[in-house]
């Protein structure tokens, strides 16, 4: 019941753990050599609150932003703010400020300008920070990020066509599910009817972004939720007889990125509904929605299935294939 001050890391938890438990961190893990804890562990202050610093050095970097603390100061820069469109500087042209967090917990104080040796003495360490923990090159973009395609990073999806799951396949991360951003598309349900079922064959992401393509009453429906802000349906009027059906789902997309198109569900080859969405996603859903097979695991994508995202019938496969 006692609060501690020292300062430490997130990057401090696990060895703090560690040692608390009273074991090794692992060298090897399923064949592959770990590499060595960075952090140091925080159990030295749970006796002594007035314990000196074992972390005095730690470095910060998010999208450009950078900063860096050691022994009581800290040394930053807001290259881009989260709200703005656009960097503020390029990055070698970027304004440092500095604190003594000692003496000025808060940091409302910016000594920058009267201490400039100070200022150049922490950016420099900085830098050796940066190089020692790989945080060059600084690539400062945001949501492009999240698109390995567009960041020309490595993707075990990269480059995939089709992908085909099954009843249970839930809490697919986007980094692990076909990417049908920007582009046209079809959603395949293999599915037995056995009375006016309800709840969702397939989704991906929630309540602040995402596409699902569900079951109401009997009538396929598909949802295009465009981040919480315009909200597309397309609903069927005729229910499904009881038996094997395939329903699909066909988007036409208009070309570029974020832009719409036309949405089509068909039954057996035969169309039952047709729609536009104007707007879709360009780059992410979300960071925590996944995407589902026979539920909608997190938020829904959309208010209609709410209470009971979980489809009652049976489905026997779904098949996503991009153009």
């Amino acid at each position: 019941n006692e609060v501690r001050s020292q300062f430490h890391h997130v990057v401090d938890i696990a060895p703090t753990i560690y040692e608390a438990a009273g074991i090794p961190a692992p060298r090897m893990v399923n064949g592959i050599e770990q590499r060595p804890i960075e952090g140091v562990s925080m159990v030295y202050s749970f006796n002594n609150a007035k314990a000196a610093d074992t972390r005095k050095t730690q470095y910060f970097e998010m999208a450009g932003n950078r900063g860096i603390y050691h022994d009581g100061w800290f040394a930053g820069t807001i290259h881009k703010a989260p709200w703005e469109a656009k960097p503020r500087h390029p990055l070698g042209e970027d304004i440092w400020e500095l604190y003594n967090v000692n003496e000025d917990f808060s940091m409302s104080t910016n000594l920058a300008a009267q201490n400039a040796q100070k200022l150049e003495e922490m950016k420099k360490m900085f830098t050796t920070e940066a190089g020692k923990y790989n945080v060059f090159p600084i690539d400062d973009r945001t949501l492009e990020r999240f698109d390995s395609k567009i960041a020309g990073r490595p993707d075990l999806m990269n480059g995939r066509k089709t992908l085909t799951l099954y009843q249970g396949a839930t809490m697919m991360m986007e980094n692990a599910f076909i990417n049908m951003k920007n582009t046209s598309y079809t959603i395949t349900a293999d599915v037995d009817i056995t009375a006016a079922n309800s709840g969702v064959l397939v989704c991906q992401g929630g309540d602040f972004g995402g596409w699902s393509l569900y079951m109401k009453d009997g009538k396929p429906c598909f949802a295009y939720n465009w981040m919480g802000i315009e909200k597309y349906d397309i609903n069927a009027t005729q229910k499904l007889t009881p038996g094997k059906h395939t329903v699909k789902f066909e988007f036409q997309y208009e070309g570029g990125r974020g832009k719409g198109g036309k949405g089509i569900i068909s039954v057996d080859g035969n169309k039952v509904a047709e729609g536009m969405i104007k707007n879709t996603h360009a780059n992410v859903y979300g960071l925590d929605e996944p995407a589902d097979v026979g539920t909608d695991s997190n938020t829904p994508v959309t208010a209609v299935y709410h209470h009971n995202p979980r489809f009652n019938g049976i489905i026997r496969k779904v098949t996503i294939e991009v153009m």
